[in-house]
């Protein structure tokens, strides 16, 4: 019996490493496609090695982030990230949550009015 939870456990282990590899060649082959692509625009060729190393920086990066993100998250008592979260991630770069902030004040602004009442609506429903 518990050579099969272990079996189990150690193909969940193999499935999580498999997508987690599958993400990051998505990833790279993203980050190639926009590298080539910037430096078309701007006349310059971008080495492989320089790329792959951006790619790899980047998706590092992601990956820190998604976990801060979802322990923000869980710190205010939610199961998901929401976009105070996003700016909160921010709060070392002040360029940065400030232009998330920006982003985030356009979204509410084209939010639709009708939207925005049911979300206050249904949140008094929740205190009550």
């Amino acid at each position: 019996m518990a050579s099969e939870m272990e079996r189990d456990e150690e193909e969940e282990e193999e499935e999580e490493e498999s997508a987690s590899e599958i993400l990051r060649d998505r990833f790279r082959l993203s980050t190639i496609s926009i590298a080539e692509a910037e430096g078309k625009k701007n006349g310059v060729q971008i080495s492989e090695p320089i790329v792959a190393c951006v790619s790899d920086l980047a998706f590092k990066y992601s990956k820190q982030l998604a976990k801060d993100l979802e322990l923000f998250a869980q710190h205010a008592g939610r199961k998901s990230v929401n976009m105070e979260d996003v700016i909160l991630s921010a709060h070392r770069n002040d360029h940065l949550a400030a232009s998330l902030r920006s982003v985030s004040n356009d979204l509410k602004a084209k939010e639709p009015q009708s939207e925005r009442k049911r979300k206050k609506n249904t949140r008094k429903e929740d205190k009550s």
